[in-house]
């Protein structure tokens, strides 16, 4: 099993709420919301892993540079090591 698979899923998420211009157009309001949600998503799922990852995966989140962490998620560890 992947330890980092509930944090991708939350990262593709957030990357999908990203890319609706059409949600976002339609209704503004609920896509900020989503888009927030996500990202406390993210951060809660950050602070339960804080202690078991690793130090690049810990410098993308900390940063907020989920498109990183994703990517070093899906890479196994490699991208960016």
């Amino acid at each position: 099993m992947n330890p980092w698979e509930n944090l991708e899923t939350l990262l593709l998420r957030r990357r999908e709420v990203i890319a609706d211009h059409e949600w976002r157009g339609r209704d503004a309001e609920a896509h900020l919301a989503a888009l927030r949600e996500v990202s406390e998503a993210i951060t809660a799922e950050h602070a339960r892993l804080r202690h078991q990852i690793p130090g690049r995966l810990q410098h993308y989140l900390t940063q907020c540079s989920y498109d990183k962490a994703l990517t070093w998620i899906q890479s196994g560890g490699t991208e960016g090591a």
